[in-house]
């Protein structure tokens, strides 16, 4: 039985006639970048985020480029990035000439460190990028405790967590001053293409983000500041209003996908609970633990964009997987502190144990929503046959 990682063409199947025609409506308009299309995204995204301003950009990694520029980060300013997430994290605040100022995770979640973050706060300290991992968010209740005393500003990397509520019930990228979202088409809500937003509930920054998205023109030809091309276009706005609507449902599935998972796991004896961070004889395979599943009136409390899992010879069990035909990834297996490119930052193997376990015992595993339970019972087997094996 083959197993993807992940399977994009029963979704597209089930919204054919509404995609096709999402598509052929831009090509009829000629309307290609911003215009109404993007126009009405954008009000669609407000209502579902519930949030003042959403505002269409090219990339999950250009959005938090623009943020950081939409709040004025200068050559030597510091960020808090956590050393364990995809690259555009660290890699923007570089790019702008700043410092990314590391931070080790938290090992249940595989968040942030709130506890990292205020060893790492100095003076020059203008920002912090707390990632909402693998579609669960981070503690922002006492990251924006620590950002309002000490006068911060805090920018959201929601980029694989569209939709996720905080224990409050607001969604991730509300919260701070700006959020970040990423419709790579691998995303939970993806494009035909690269696209993303930013969001925000304050006036005047949604009045930079707009500007700097066009090169720092509000009249064209007439520029106020030094921005970019950042516009996200129309097709890939048409093409997320049709899927929209569909997002809560297909979250939905993903945690039935997950809970099945961990009965499974539970089942073949590699696990006792969710959770759990330290090996031992009847925890061989660790899952991963939605932390505010039981909050009364939270849906979506955890979208798994990302399914992960640990396992203490995960490079082994890889390698298996993959020959037995079943779709797996390491996210991630280098974190910034130990990446070529950040060796200026005079970090070392050993500077933030919990990332470095994480990078080297997670391994990510299908869970999208059109995945049969046939399936995942054959992932699970085939994974303790692995662990028995050995």
């Amino acid at each position: 039985m083959k197993v993807p990682l992940l399977d994009l063409k029963p979704q597209y199947h089930s919204l054919k006639k509404e995609l096709d025609e999402a598509v052929l409506r831009v090509a009829e308009s000629q309307y290609f970048i911003l215009g109404p299309e993007v126009e009405n995204m954008e009000k669609e995204f407000c209502q579902y985020l519930k949030c003042k301003h959403a505002i269409g950009v090219s990339s999950g990694t250009d959005a938090l480029l623009l943020a950081l520029m939409a709040i004025d980060i200068k050559p030597g300013d510091e960020v808090i990035v956590p050393t364990y997430s995809f690259f555009a994290t660290a890699g923007v605040v570089s790019r702008l000439n700043a410092v990314p100022v590391l931070a080790d995770i938290d090992p249940l979640t595989f968040n942030i460190s709130v506890d990292d973050i205020k060893r790492k706060i100095t003076s020059k300290t203008k920002a912090i990028i707390p990632v909402h991992l693998y579609g669960q968010s981070a503690a922002m209740e006492k990251i924006m405790r620590i950002a309002k005393e000490k006068n911060i500003f805090v920018i959201e990397d929601a980029a694989q967590a569209i939709g996720t509520e905080y224990k409050d019930g607001k969604c991730v990228g509300t919260i701070g001053d700006i959020g970040c979202f990423s419709f790579f088409p691998s995303k939970n809500l993806g494009g035909y293409g690269d696209g993303g937003l930013v969001t925000t509930n304050n006036d005047e920054l949604a009045y930079m983000l707009r500007i700097k998205r066009v090169h720092g023109g509000e009249q064209k030809y007439y520029h106020k500041v030094i921005g970019g091309n950042f516009r996200i276009d129309a097709l890939q706005s048409a093409v997320l209003r049709v899927k929209l609507p569909h997002l809560d449902k297909w979250s939905e599935k993903r945690r039935a996908n997950a809970e099945y998972y961990n009965e499974l796991f539970k089942e073949a004896g590699l696990a006792e609970e969710s959770g759990r961070t330290k090996f031992d004889e009847k925890n061989k395979i660790l899952l991963p633990k939605a932390v505010y599943k039981n909050i009364s009136g939270l849906k979506n409390y955890h979208i798994y964009n990302q399914y992960v899992i640990r396992a203490q010879n995960r490079d082994g069990l890889k390698k298996f997987l993959t020959e037995s035909e079943i779709g797996n990834e390491i996210y991630y297996p280098v974190p910034f502190h130990l990446q070529e490119c950040f060796a200026n930052l005079n970090h070392k193997k050993g500077d933030f144990p919990e990332s470095e376990r994480a990078s080297e015992t997670s391994l990510a595993i299908p869970i999208y929503p059109e995945l049969s339970k046939e399936q995942q019972v054959f992932v699970v087997q085939k994974i303790k046959e692995f662990i028995h094996s050995k």
